[in-house]
Protein backbone atom coordinates (compact mmCIF):
# COMPACT_ATOMS: atom_id res chain seq x y z
CA UNK A 1 0.00 0.00 0.00
CA UNK A 2 1.37 3.41 -0.93
CA UNK A 3 1.40 6.42 1.37
CA UNK A 4 1.77 8.83 -1.56
CA UNK A 5 -0.59 11.74 -1.07
CA UNK A 6 -1.19 10.84 2.59
CA UNK A 7 0.85 13.70 4.07
CA UNK A 8 -1.31 15.78 6.43
CA UNK A 9 -4.48 13.70 5.76
CA UNK A 10 -6.56 11.75 8.26
CA UNK A 11 -5.17 8.25 8.00
CA UNK A 12 -6.86 6.20 10.72
CA UNK A 13 -9.76 6.52 13.16
CA UNK A 14 -9.82 4.46 16.33
CA UNK A 15 -12.77 3.96 18.69
CA UNK A 16 -12.28 2.74 22.25
CA UNK A 17 -15.11 0.32 23.03
CA UNK A 18 -16.20 -1.98 25.84
CA UNK A 19 -17.31 -4.77 23.49
CA UNK A 20 -16.05 -5.16 19.92
CA UNK A 21 -18.68 -7.60 18.60
CA UNK A 22 -21.71 -5.27 18.85
CA UNK A 23 -19.74 -2.53 17.08
CA UNK A 24 -18.85 -4.91 14.25
CA UNK A 25 -22.49 -5.96 13.96
CA UNK A 26 -23.73 -2.36 13.97
CA UNK A 27 -21.28 -0.85 11.44
CA UNK A 28 -21.27 -3.96 9.28
CA UNK A 29 -25.05 -3.98 8.93
CA UNK A 30 -25.52 -0.21 8.58
CA UNK A 31 -22.55 0.77 6.39
CA UNK A 32 -21.19 -2.52 5.04
CA UNK A 33 -17.81 -2.20 6.74
CA UNK A 34 -15.52 -5.23 6.72
CA UNK A 35 -13.30 -6.33 9.61
CA UNK A 36 -10.00 -7.99 10.44
CA UNK A 37 -9.59 -9.27 14.00
CA UNK A 38 -6.19 -8.94 15.68
CA UNK A 39 -6.84 -10.91 18.85
CA UNK A 40 -9.67 -10.41 21.35
CA UNK A 41 -8.88 -6.77 22.11
CA UNK A 42 -8.51 -5.19 18.67
CA UNK A 43 -10.38 -5.20 15.38
CA UNK A 44 -9.54 -3.22 12.28
CA UNK A 45 -12.32 -1.97 10.01
CA UNK A 46 -12.30 -0.99 6.37
CA UNK A 47 -15.01 1.16 4.86
CA UNK A 48 -13.62 1.07 1.33
CA UNK A 49 -11.73 4.36 1.68
CA UNK A 50 -10.57 4.72 5.27
CA UNK A 51 -9.21 2.19 7.72
CA UNK A 52 -9.67 2.36 11.46
CA UNK A 53 -10.06 0.22 14.50
CA UNK A 54 -12.06 -0.79 17.55
CA UNK A 55 -9.81 -1.11 20.60
CA UNK A 56 -11.18 -2.79 23.71
CA UNK A 57 -11.02 -0.48 26.72
CA UNK A 58 -12.29 -0.57 30.28
CA UNK A 59 -13.27 3.10 30.20
CA UNK A 60 -15.04 4.61 27.21
CA UNK A 61 -15.56 8.37 26.83
CA UNK A 62 -17.48 8.82 23.57
CA UNK A 63 -18.59 12.44 24.16
CA UNK A 64 -16.64 15.61 23.47
CA UNK A 65 -14.31 14.49 20.70
CA UNK A 66 -14.19 15.28 17.02
CA UNK A 67 -17.33 14.53 15.03
CA UNK A 68 -16.70 11.82 12.44
CA UNK A 69 -18.93 12.31 9.40
CA UNK A 70 -19.71 9.51 6.94
CA UNK A 71 -21.15 9.86 3.44
CA UNK A 72 -24.28 8.12 2.08
CA UNK A 73 -25.85 8.33 -1.37
CA UNK A 74 -29.31 7.75 0.18
CA UNK A 75 -29.72 9.57 3.49
CA UNK A 76 -33.16 8.18 4.31
CA UNK A 77 -31.90 4.63 3.78
CA UNK A 78 -28.98 5.36 6.11
CA UNK A 79 -31.37 6.63 8.80
CA UNK A 80 -33.45 3.46 8.50
CA UNK A 81 -30.35 1.24 8.68
CA UNK A 82 -29.04 3.05 11.79
CA UNK A 83 -32.37 2.61 13.57
CA UNK A 84 -32.77 -1.03 12.48
CA UNK A 85 -29.28 -1.84 13.79
CA UNK A 86 -30.05 -0.34 17.21
CA UNK A 87 -28.56 3.13 16.86
CA UNK A 88 -30.51 6.25 17.74
CA UNK A 89 -30.93 9.44 15.78
CA UNK A 90 -29.59 12.34 17.84
CA UNK A 91 -30.19 15.04 15.22
CA UNK A 92 -32.75 14.43 12.46
CA UNK A 93 -31.98 15.14 8.81
CA UNK A 94 -31.31 18.82 8.18
CA UNK A 95 -30.17 20.86 5.19
CA UNK A 96 -26.98 22.88 4.94
CA UNK A 97 -25.27 24.59 2.00
CA UNK A 98 -24.09 21.71 -0.17
CA UNK A 99 -26.36 18.95 1.07
CA UNK A 100 -28.16 17.34 3.99
CA UNK A 101 -27.07 15.34 7.02
CA UNK A 102 -28.14 13.71 10.28
CA UNK A 103 -26.37 12.61 13.46
CA UNK A 104 -26.72 9.28 15.25
CA UNK A 105 -25.45 7.60 18.40
CA UNK A 106 -23.98 4.09 18.06
CA UNK A 107 -24.25 1.26 20.62
CA UNK A 108 -21.19 2.52 22.57
CA UNK A 109 -22.49 6.10 22.74
CA UNK A 110 -20.37 7.67 20.01
CA UNK A 111 -22.13 10.36 17.99
CA UNK A 112 -21.35 10.42 14.27
CA UNK A 113 -22.85 12.27 11.33
CA UNK A 114 -23.91 11.11 7.89
CA UNK A 115 -24.17 13.53 4.98
CA UNK A 116 -25.29 13.44 1.38
CA UNK A 117 -25.08 15.90 -1.47
CA UNK A 118 -28.57 14.83 -2.54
Amino acid sequence: MSSKGADRKIDYVEFHVRDIQPMKAFYGSVFGWTFTDYGPDYCEFQDGRLTGGFAKAHTVSPKGGALVILFADDLEDAVARVEKAGGSISRPVFSFPGGRRFHFVDPEGYELGVWSDR
